[in-house]
């Protein structure tokens, strides 16, 4: 069987573990069951469980509109990836199986999934034994990877704009002067429009939804959105667009929000909420 290596959070909300014991504590959000919320998307307030992956190829900082600084969300999970579980596949599939109960949809998450194409592949395929299940994969779209897109059934493609390229200020605020490299490492991997015509072509071809989620802070980002990303895709349409206000805290999303509400009616873009933030604020796990 395959491996895969998992952020700290693991498979989660959950209350049992792979042979369904109890686990010695409850769940980061506070309720006695397992699951929470998509908290985004398309799927946006479907109980859900999550499967969160370690590791990504881009390192996401971006600059508010009011020019405070906002990191990654789970930037834990990604360049700042330190703590770690590996898991069989098939124990993963375990863990899901003992706390599902009434929830049918997983979202395996990140980080960035794709990285781990050949993990991916094959836990799709045994979580897709499991009766009913509806698998969404978050990815940012720069990797695209046939077997390992085969059982997905939502495509939720996040690309990134310009404003969560690194620069030396934000480095210095987050504490990370000493690796300029990152620079042009994300600047290279950033776009990939190849990559996300394949998960449109994919999708298309194949029956299964797909939603190009935008983080967007700044209202000339419509531009951005248009010109570098829609303009030179084909065969999308334009409910599967959408538009997400930047930031990890409900004091953030407060700044963000209405730019993002006015992008979305201008542009005839859906908006997406972060319902997750406004439950639960800034905490993971939930």
């Amino acid at each position: 069987m395959g491996k895969l290596i998992l952020a700290k959070e693991g498979v989660f909300p959950i209350t049992k573990d792979g042979d369904g014991n109890l686990l010695p504590s409850a769940p980061a959000t506070g309720m006695a069951f397992s699951g929470t919320i998509q908290g985004e998307g398309l799927l946006a307030g479907v109980p859900s469980l999550f499967i969160r992956l370690s590791g990504c190829n881009l390192q996401c900082m971006w600059r508010m509109d009011n020019n405070e600084f906002s990191g990654c969300d789970t930037a834990y999970a990604s360049f700042h990836a330190k703590e770690t579980i590996k898991y069989e596949t098939e124990e993963i599939v375990n863990i899901v199986k003992h706390n599902l109960g009434n929830i049918r949809h997983v979202v395996i998450t990140g980080g960035e999934p794709m990285l781990q194409k050949d993990g991916v592949a094959e836990l799709c395929k045994g979580l897709n034994q499991i009766p009913d299940m509806h698998i969404t994969m978050e990815t940012n779209g720069t990797i695209c990877d046939r077997d390992a897109v085969e059982n997905i059934d939502l495509f939720s493609l996040s690309p990134k704009l310009l404003n969560s390229n690194p620069d030396a200020e934000k480095l210095a605020h987050f504490n990370l002067s000493d690796k300029p490299a990152i620079i042009n490492h994300h600047q290279k991997q950033r776009v990939n429009i190849t990559a996300i015509q394949g998960f449109i072509d994919f999708a298309k071809a194949n029956n299964r939804r797909l939603q190009l989620k935008f983080v967007v802070g700044h209202a000339h980002e419509a531009e951005e959105i248009s010109t570098q990303y829609l303009d030179k895709l084909t065969g999308f349409e334009p409910e599967q667009i959408l538009v997400m206000p930047l930031g990890g805290t409900r004091e953030h999303l407060a700044i963000s929000a209405p730019i993002a509400l006015q992008m979305a009616i201008a542009n005839g873009w859906r908006y997406a909420p972060r319902i997750h933030i406004d439950l639960f604020d800034s905490k993971s796990g939930v």
